[in-house]
């Protein structure tokens, strides 16, 4: 099963990259995707070649879809809403961040649960979708990877929230 990255023009790569380290270093089949499968320039100035345009991934073969923050405009459109529709009905689990919950949000997806939107919380994770605020770029990680079942037991949990948000050296 694949974990898919919806990135565009000015995506804010430093809310996706700790998601992205512990998805690489787990062994997961992870894919970048642009509309049009070409290279995008992240907000952080760096260009990002994907492996494929969204349309080429086989929707069936996708575990979960992680949409970043940064200017929407290029990726919310009806082709987008459609595809995260259907997602979201197969319950596969959809995640976003900062602009990335304004996409899930015009899709339709957050009409009927919690989230960052309907809530004054930072991160909101109700059933298969998860929605953040920048801010919490570290906690967006750790619970979709939680979700995602990447960690080995509830000590691996707490060792990596103990490193990422508390700071305290690994042993």
């Amino acid at each position: 099963m694949k974990d898919v990255f919806l990135v565009y023009d000015t995506s804010c790569f430093y809310e996706i990259v700790i998601l992205n380290y512990f998805l690489s270093v787990t062994g997961c089949d992870m894919v970048f995707c642009s509309l049009d499968g070409k290279a995008v320039r992240a907000t952080e100035g760096f260009s990002v070649n994907v492996d494929m345009p969204l349309k080429e991934v086989d929707k069936k073969q996708i575990r979960s879809l992680i949409i970043p923050g940064g200017d929407i405009a290029e990726i919310d459109n009806e082709d987008v809403k459609r595809y995260l529709q259907e997602l979201n009905e197969r319950k596969v689990l959809i995640a976003g961040i900062c602009a990335g919950v304004d996409v899930l949000d015009h899709a339709g997806i957050l009409q009927h649960g919690k989230s960052t939107h309907s809530t004054d919380d930072d991160l909101v994770c109700d059933d298969t979708v998860i929605t953040a605020r920048a801010n919490a770029y570290v906690d967006f990680a750790i619970e979709v990877a939680r979700k995602l079942d990447l960690f080995d037991s509830e000590e691996d949990l707490r060792e990596t929230i103990d490193f990422w948000k508390k700071f305290k050296r690994a042993n």
